[in-house]
């Protein structure tokens, strides 16, 4: 899938690339990991960014960084757990006359552990950013692009979405939220001419693990730059849920068909924290 070979691509899909060129692409969580890769897959593809996280400082490293290589860049520090910030973010973009086209929902968060012992706060910020976020930034730029008759949404689920996770249990929950909005609101928006994706990656090479503390779940790892430019090719082509490596895509078919009590007890198992020893 992901080969150091040159790829060829259809005509059609070489197109809908190049209708990036000159376009307004929006990035959240554009600070670190899939969501940096995303702004810097974007940029070759020739989109104007606009680039939001939490740390100001890692957005304007990367915006000289984009800048220096010819890229149009804005950015703006918002704080998505924050539910004021998805218009704030809005008002400085559509609402100040600039047409955002490319709408990328990537800001996550998770947290590892026993859900009877994590900070209730951390259990309700996954569902604000991952969920609330989510439909609040698609219920504010969604409707000008269907107005346009043109546009490109993309969210970032996760393998995790496919089956519950025991000791990433919000989480999973907040990523199969995010697959299934995205499959709705692609159906409601192809006739104008909108595309919506749900990527979902798995273990990515990015601070998520350290930042969830969720370690016992990383394996094999994927690099951030495949994961980004697989979900944009898959974005072009209109394919609605795309997994970017062939193990996540095997797992995603593959529990489709074990009882579900089986996975979760599996999973468990192996997920369970180690306790220390006396």
């Amino acid at each position: 899938m992901h080969g150091g070979g040159l790829r060829r691509y259809p005509e059609s899909v070489m197109r809908s690339t190049s209708d990036f060129h000159g376009r307004w692409a929006l990035v959240t969580g554009a600070s670190a990991g899939i969501g940096t890769a995303l702004a810097r897959e974007l940029a070759s593809r020739g989109a104007k960014l606009i680039l939001t996280a939490r740390r100001r400082d890692r957005l304007e490293a990367l915006a000289a960084e984009l800048t220096a290589k010819g890229a149009e860049v804005r950015t703006i520090a918002a704080d998505l757990n924050d539910r004021s910030a998805p218009q704030q973010i809005y008002d400085a973009t559509e609402g100040a006359g600039l047409p955002v086209d490319i709408l990328i929902d990537n800001a996550g968060l998770g947290q590892y552990g026993a859900f009877c012992g994590s900070p209730i706060e951390q259990e309700l910020g996954q569902v604000r950013i991952n969920c609330d976020a989510v439909v609040l930034m698609a219920r504010l730029f969604v409707p000008r692009m269907v107005e346009r008759g043109r546009g490109w949404v993309l969210i970032t689920a996760s393998t995790a979405s496919f089956q519950p996770v025991p000791y990433l249990t919000t989480y999973a929950a907040t990523k199969a939220f995010d697959r299934f909005f995205a499959l709705g609101l692609a159906a409601e928006v192809a006739r104008f001419g909108v595309k919506v994706t749900a990527l979902c990656p798995g273990p990515t090479e990015s601070e998520f693990f350290d930042v969830a503390g969720a370690g016992a779940f990383k394996g094999r790892v994927q690099s951030a730059e495949d994961v980004a430019r697989i979900g944009l090719d898959s974005l072009v082509r209109g394919r609605r849920t795309v997994v970017p490596n062939a193990s996540g895509s095997f797992t995603a078919f593959l529990v489709r068909f074990l009882p579900v009590g089986l996975i979760t007890h599996f999973v468990e198992r192996g997920a369970r924290p180690k306790t220390p020893r006396v």
